[in-house]
């Protein structure tokens, strides 16, 4: 089974993901197509990091995700193809997949150049679509491209540690559709610093006691225990791994969310504090 994925800045009014998928199932009808996400804020690359680098590793080794969000080629920004912990990656040099070749290092990296054997009509989707029905179906990556060594880092917010180990400070990094604030802060660089002490969490003015380990990390067999938590701040470990903070079963359309009654917002520090 071969499996293609697409992230893009598209959103469902519009024609264009219909399309893509058009062009693909064009050259390749069999393989499967998965929507992650179409609805990344416009340019943004720093969402777009995030929710590729949290999903591409939930499916089979070989699986071909396509990213799209700020991808045309210009003078400045190639197509490139790479293979990473047994995935394909295809997109534009513009630091999204460089972000991932940070952490892991890529097995091959190319720089895509079929673009003068497509017709004159053809566009970015175009060599998208070719070069991904090419790879899902078992092709090499020297065929569709020539290899490099360096791609273009995302420069995102570091995370950083007291040298007395007594907090980790780092950043919102992704808001996602229900308003929760997501953090570069990983559940691994706390249990690092930790070694057993209570952590709260700080941020503007405020804190957070404890951080859970999920959202059903509650008091079991008391349903009005978990009633009493509903709107307040919590700060959890996501699915991810990393440190995010919610209001318990939140509405942003309604009660509201972490960024509009919390005022968090993208790049805001987020301090992780450890007892003495």
């Amino acid at each position: 089974m071969s499996i293609i994925t697409l992230i893009s800045d598209f959103g469902l009014k519009d024609h264009y993901v219909g399309i893509l998928k058009g062009k693909i199932y064009s050259q390749f009808p069999e393989v499967n197509i998965v929507d992650l996400s179409h609805e990344v804020a416009k340019f943004n690359l720093f969402d777009a990091s995030y929710l590729l680098e949290v999903s591409y590793y939930h499916f089979p080794k070989g699986t071909v995700h396509i990213m799209t969000v700020d991808a045309a080629q210009t003078a400045d920004t190639i197509h490139i193809a790479m293979l990473l912990d047994g995935h394909y990656f295809i997109g534009a040099d513009n630091g999204v997949l460089g972000h991932l070749a940070q952490k892991i290092n890529p097995e091959k990296m190319v720089q895509i150049n079929i673009h003068d054997r497509l017709s004159g009509a053809a566009n970015d989707l175009d060599v998208f679509a070719t070069v991904a029905a090419h790879l899902a179906k078992g092709g090499a990556l020297t065929v569709i491209g020539k290899e490099v060594e360096e791609i273009k880092p995302l420069y995102r917010l570091h995370v950083s540690v007291d040298q007395e180990l007594q907090f980790i400070r780092g950043h919102v990094v992704y808001v996602d559709d229900f308003g929760n604030c997501v953090t570069n802060i990983t559940k691994k660089q706390i249990d690092d610093v930790a070694k057993g002490r209570k952590s709260l969490v700080r941020f503007h003015n405020k804190k957070i006691d404890s951080i859970k380990k999920n959202y059903t990390d509650f008091k079991k067999n008391d349903t009005a225990s978990l009633k009493t938590h509903e709107g307040n701040a919590v700060a959890i470990i996501n699915e991810a791994g990393f440190l995010e903070i919610a209001i318990y079963k939140s509405n942003p359309d309604s009660i509201g969310s972490a960024t509009s009654l919390l005022g968090l917002r993208f790049r805001d520090l987020v301090t992780v504090e450890f007892e003495s």
